[in-house]
């Protein structure tokens, strides 16, 4: 499932995107509306930003700021990146091993459906949808 990772940067890609106003919004006060160490965030903010998903500034005046427009950011891309890997089981896995298994493998086709949609689900919700107080479209199964 999901880490605290992936939850935060999320969190913080939403914080963002609602306090944007062109400069850079330091992470102690990312930290504070959302109710978390900045330490963590801290950890999470250099990934996002080799991924060019925010650009950073040190000192005075410095912290983060979305490098695109909220419509821009996909969940599903947001997840890669902090969680490496979505699959539910480990024989979906990029790069994977072949499993002794596959060929009797009772599970791998409910596995394979329910990897293809999460991808689905993360792939079709941006930053910009998040931020809407709304409940998310009925055709979404949450």
């Amino acid at each position: 499932m999901i880490s605290t990772r992936g939850r935060y940067a999320l969190r913080v890609m939403i914080d963002l995107a609602e306090h944007q106003n062109g400069s850079f919004i330091p992470m102690k006060d990312v930290a504070e509306r959302q109710g978390f160490s900045l330490k963590y965030i801290e950890k999470i903010m250099p990934v996002l930003s080799k991924h060019k998903m925010v650009e950073g500034q040190h000192g005075k005046g410095g912290g983060y700021r979305l490098t695109s427009d909220p419509r821009e950011y996909r969940v599903l891309d947001i997840l890669k990146i902090t969680e490496g890997n979505l699959a539910p089981v480990a024989c979906l896995e990029k790069n994977a091993k072949p499993c002794s298994r596959i060929g009797e493998c009772r599970t791998i086709g409910m596995w394979r459906k329910f990897h293809e949609l999460t991808l689905d689900l993360f792939a079709n919700i941006t930053i910009a949808d998040l931020m809407q107080k709304e409940e998310l479209p009925d055709n979404y199964v949450i």
